[in-house]
């Protein structure tokens, strides 16, 4: 198909609900990537035309279609990989990691310790290196995996597990060595930014963790799921660290990566040796096919759809809760996701007939949150929106704070990036009833919840949801594919998705949380994240 130019505006006379107006767009396929609008909405004179099917991120019902669609599939691999969006990299590349030296970004389980950090060479590990943080059990295990000793490997993480069970890298090396004991494993990669964002990855690795144990218990075959798990935070070794891939010719594919520039690197490498690989730039979806297209069509616009989607998704609740909301955004100017975040609100008010208060800047060096939050409530605010990155989580407690201390408190709200452990242990009874997008919500009766929640000894977030929806979805290709080759041709071609635990009509409105108390939050807070029903 020749390409074509879509800017959200129809030119075939046709209605098309949610599509909105946005920068050209050059397409290959039959729809556009942004927007969802076929290419005879392009061309006037096309009215008799039908357009193409497409799956969408939507309600069953056509009529009641938002203008942040996004393809299914897409929607699950951006979620996957890398930070509080995965595919978040791109704008959130100059994020500040938090005063003890990882991102707050990750879910009610406990924090994930500060990891090792691997030096030059060594961002590849089946069981020999860790990653994440180290105990006795763990070492005793590198130390077997290295002599290629199984049964010791086999006991001694299985002994890490046992001790703390909510740790993805003791459980990912406890099956490699059952897999090495086996002899004849399968072997797929999963690369995630463990340095740079180790609580992420560790909700990721989660999700890989629970498919390969699972995997892992059910095989007829006798051969077993071996996951080797690379470091992907350096984008100046991504290349060097993709080369070693190439050469390790048993790794039959990979799921992960962002979409920053050391990525993007190392996925054109990938490409051109044949290596299959699920992410954001190399996965497209139609109808109930997943399919790896080349790096060069995708375009940055998916971050931007979910954004627009948050925005919506808060001030609508905020006019649900208080007609024509008098709104105030705190951000912080040196978090590209913060500003993009912070534009996408301000784009929604006019639809609730919202009023903006002010735009406070908490990187700004003069900020201080009980004279802001007090200036607020005398200018009429009783909306505070909280856009901000994942390293500032203390700022936000100290917001939260300073509106707990005022006689009318503001209704606080924020994006994805704050729900983690840190803002319930920190917050206290400051952030009770906060309220967050995230686009997958725990619930008590869903059974891939409950199911993690046995698993890992506490909740778990979208990040391991999906991660465990790709890992599933490369395998079982890889198992009936078991040559690197064919799983990048086959992958090429296009492969039919099973169920998946993944709810895709979440995105059509991001579902809410809030903090309320109960029993299943993490150690040291007497709150959780409970779906807002």
């Amino acid at each position: 198909m020749s390409s074509w130019t879509c800017d959200g505006v129809p030119k075939d006379g046709k209605q098309y609900p949610g599509v909105s107006p946005h920068t050209p767009q050059v397409n290959t396929g039959p729809d556009c990537i942004i927007c969802g609008l076929p290419k005879e909405a392009m061309n006037p004179g096309t009215q008799g035309k039908q357009k193409p099917s497409k799956t969408f991120v939507a309600g069953s019902s056509g009529s009641g279609s938002s203008p942040w669609l996004i393809p299914a599939i897409l929607a699950l691999i951006i979620v996957i990989l890398g930070g509080g969006v995965a595919a978040f990299f791109l704008l959130r590349g100059q994020d500040t990691p938090d005063d003890n030296g990882f991102s707050g970004s990750q879910t009610e389980i406990d924090p994930t310790p500060p990891p090792i950090t691997p030096s030059s060479g060594d961002s590849i590990s089946r069981g020999d290196k860790l990653f994440l943080q180290s105990t006795p059990e763990k070492e005793t295990g590198t130390q077997a995996f290295a002599q290629e000793n199984w049964a010791e490997a086999v006991t001694a993480y299985e002994t890490a597990v046992q001790k703390n069970a909510n740790d993805p890298e003791s459980r990912i090396y406890w099956q490699n060595a059952q897999a090495k004991q086996a002899e004849n494993p399968i072997t797929i990669a999963v690369a995630v930014p463990i340095s740079s964002s180790p609580d992420s990855a560790a909700e990721i690795l989660r999700g890989v963790a629970k498919y390969q144990t699972e995997f892992n218990q059910s095989s007829t075959s006798g051969q077993l799921l071996e996951v080797a798990i690379i470091d992907s935070s350096d984008p100046t070794t991504a290349p060097n660290v993709a080369q070693t891939v190439i050469n390790t010719p048993d790794i039959l594919g990979i799921v992960g990566y962002g979409i920053d520039p050391g990525s993007q690197a190392a996925l054109q490498q990938y490409e051109s040796a044949g290596v299959a690989v699920l992410s954001p730039l190399t996965t497209s979806f139609q109808e109930s096919t997943l399919k790896t297209i080349p790096i060069d069509t995708k375009e940055d616009e998916l971050l931007v759809n979910y954004l627009q989607a948050v925005g919506k998704t808060l001030t609508q609740y905020a006019a649900q809760q208080q007609p024509s909301p008098n709104i105030a955004i705190f951000y912080n100017s040196d978090s590209g996701y913060s500003q993009q975040l912070q534009q996408e609100i301000i784009n929604a008010l006019p639809e609730v007939q919202g009023i903006l208060i002010e735009q406070i800047d908490i990187s700004s060096p003069n900020f201080d949150a009980n004279t802001s939050v007090s200036n607020l409530q005398n200018n009429g605010a009783n909306v505070a929106i909280l856009a901000l990155s994942k390293s500032k989580v203390s700022q936000a407690v100290e917001i939260a704070t300073a509106n707990e201390n005022q006689g009318s408190p503001l209704r606080l709200m924020g994006g994805d990036e704050l729900y983690n452990a840190d803002i319930l242990v920190q917050g206290g009874n400051a952030i009770a009833g906060i309220i967050l997008a995230v686009p997958w919500s725990f619930s008590p009766t869903d059974d891939f919840a409950k199911d993690a929640l046995q698993s890992w000894k506490g909740r778990v977030s979208w990040r391991t949801a999906t991660a465990y929806d790709a890992t599933k979805a490369l395998v079982e290709n890889v198992s009936q594919n078991p040559d690197r080759a064919m799983v990048f041709q086959s992958l090429n071609n296009g492969v039919t998705l099973s169920d998946s635990t993944t709810d895709f009509n979440l995105f059509n409105e991001v579902p809410l949380v809030q903090a309320v108390k109960g029993n299943e939050g993490p150690e040291g807070s007497d709150y959780q994240f409970d779906s807002l029903q």
